[in-house]
């Protein structure tokens, strides 16, 4: 289970052996922690190795070719139900997006946030501009209400003065399509380079 709640911790407990995962954390110490859970460590170390090596070459032949620059900022955003904006941080496609074998660079606030060791944080749409990297990618949400909030920024005069607005660097994935589990990692390597170059 990934939450730390106590109260649930007990129930799931009296149920089955439970154990607590922080899903915040970075893949290679969650797949480490489930290698030794199950007795299958080397498969999760072997799957990383393949893992970190695809990642490297596809973040590679991204700035050969000229999609991004190494030093380029990114954002992750998603409105959830009453109009609340929320800047991704270390869950889902961030972890991703900032990988160390290459990737985006987090924004100075944003990396206050990684800091903090935070998996996101909300913000209110008049600090857009202070969160906002020189890629944007939106979460596109299943609530119906937060669509319509995501549509309503993209079509404000603040956001239209964003420089990923003005130069084309804004993406959408669907947000059940943002996790950072192993198969969503792999599903990614062939996203981003397709989000990127559209």
């Amino acid at each position: 289970m990934a939450t730390t709640d106590e109260k649930t911790y007990s129930q799931l407990a009296k149920i089955a052996p439970t154990i607590v995962i922080d899903t915040f954390a970075p893949l290679n110490k969650r797949l480490s922690v489930l290698g030794d859970i199950f007795g299958k460590q080397q498969q999760a170390t072997e799957w990383l190795n393949n893992y970190n090596e695809k990642t490297e070459k596809m973040w590679k032949s991204l700035v050969d070719d000229g999609t991004f620059q190494p030093n380029e900022t990114a954002s992750i955003l998603t409105y959830y139900p009453g109009d609340r904006l929320f800047v991704m941080a270390r869950t889902g496609l961030s972890q991703v997006l900032y990988d160390s074998n290459g990737g985006f660079k987090p924004g100075k606030n944003i990396q206050q946030i990684l800091d903090e060791e935070k998996g996101f944080v909300e913000i209110s749409t008049e600090l857009l501009p202070e969160y906002a990297g020189d890629r944007i990618f939106i979460l596109t949400p299943v609530d119906d209400e937060a669509k319509q909030s995501t549509n309503d920024m993209m079509e404000s005069t603040m956001w239209k003065k964003l420089p990923a607005d003005k130069n084309g660097h804004f993406y959408t994935i669907d947000i059940q399509k943002s996790d950072s589990d192993a198969s969503t990692r792999e599903w990614l390597l062939k996203e981003i380079p397709a989000l990127l170059k559209k």
